[in-house]
């Protein structure tokens, strides 16, 4: 049987799906299936999904395809083959763990410079939570290839013709050709000679071809995809978390208080948004760093991810009205989205 939602291949005697977790129309032989309670209708779920590193029971949310088992702390993701080992799985370590420490940090970043004085201190805290946030870390090395002007040599270029043009000019305004009111060939016609030379020849607008050069800029990226589709507003754009210091996910380093999500994102969906986010980053290297780019053309290179649970504070205040939202990693002690501030 198929699933009524996602089509995704199912057991014939399937209550749910495991993929979406939609609930399946019963068979024409289950029309009339004995009464059965919420509980044991869970339970029945629960015990057709199993971890597969430590048989454990999963029951997956509606729409989570990456999982972590709570009891091994192994993590899978369910694709149409059925569960799958994730071949690396880490996390980061909590570093600022207190509420009193992290309300100290978003102080100091709040308040800085002149228009934010006190913006903490006249603000209204409406949430503050620390949580396990699973992100897919994928690595992308990309190549971007570009033809931009050489602005020294178009400067050169510039100076060469208007040093030309100024001998020209003082020759002919000293009354070596005629024809002009005073006797001189210049008035309109040489300057719209002039102007036609320099606009048209590519000396000063257009960049001549003499001063186009090819250049490529290569770049490696360890882009951290965040692995749940109610979160991606606060996707990073320009932030790598320090990997030097993962470790291997272990639930019991997790305080009990601080809860672990699971993700509805999967590898593939990852990889695309990894490179779409290089490819803007790219983008904006080459633009910072050539100017009059006349052409750009960047190429990814992606390979397998892992799964990072990284710890993220996340902090809301109302200013006057005014949201105020700071994503921060709890590791590194840095901001990784900040909107209205």
């Amino acid at each position: 049987m198929y699933c009524i939602k996602c089509d995704t291949q199912l057991p014939d005697d399937a209550t749910f799906c495991m993929k979406c977790g939609a609930k399946q129309q019963p068979h024409a032989s289950q029309a009339n299936p004995p009464a059965q309670s919420a509980t044991s209708q869970t339970q029945d779920v629960v015990k057709e999904i199993k971890c597969p590193s430590c048989g454990a029971p999963i029951a997956p949310k509606f729409g989570e395809m990456v999982i972590t088992c709570e009891y091994c702390g192994s993590s899978v993701t369910l694709e149409n083959s059925g569960w799958k080992n994730i071949e690396k799985h880490t996390m980061l370590p909590i570093t600022i763990t207190g509420k009193d420490d992290i309300t100290t940090e978003l102080h100091k970043m709040m308040d800085k410079g002149l228009l934010h004085r006190h913006l903490q201190e006249t603000s209204t805290l409406e949430e503050l939570s620390l949580t396990m946030v699973p992100y897919w870390i994928i690595p992308v090395t990309a190549r971007t290839n570009l033809v931009a002007v050489d602005i020294a040599a178009e400067v050169g270029n510039i100076a060469t013709t208007a040093a030309l043009f100024g001998v020209m000019g003082g020759a002919m305004g000293g009354g070596g050709f005629g024809g002009g009111r005073d006797g001189n060939f210049g008035g309109g016609m040489m300057d719209g000679m002039l102007m036609g030379s320099m606009m048209g020849g590519g000396g000063m607008m257009g960049g001549s071809a003499n001063t186009k050069k090819a250049y490529t800029v290569d770049a490696n990226y360890n882009c951290p995809v965040i692995a749940l589709k109610a979160l991606t507003t606060y996707q990073p754009h320009n932030y790598e978390f320090a990997l030097d210091g993962r470790i291997d996910f272990d639930s019991k380093k997790i305080p009990k208080s601080v809860k672990v999500l699971n993700g509805d994102v999967n590898e593939d969906a990852a990889k695309n948004q990894a490179k779409t986010i290089a490819d803007q980053l790219q983008s904006e290297k080459a633009h910072s760093k050539y100017h009059m780019i006349q052409q750009i053309q960047t190429e990814e290179d992606v390979a397998s991810g892992e799964l990072l649970h990284a710890p993220i504070w996340f902090a809301r205040y109302d200013h006057k009205g005014k949201k105020i939202i700071l994503v921060i990693d709890a590791n590194s002690g840095a901001v990784i989205n900040r909107i209205g501030l």
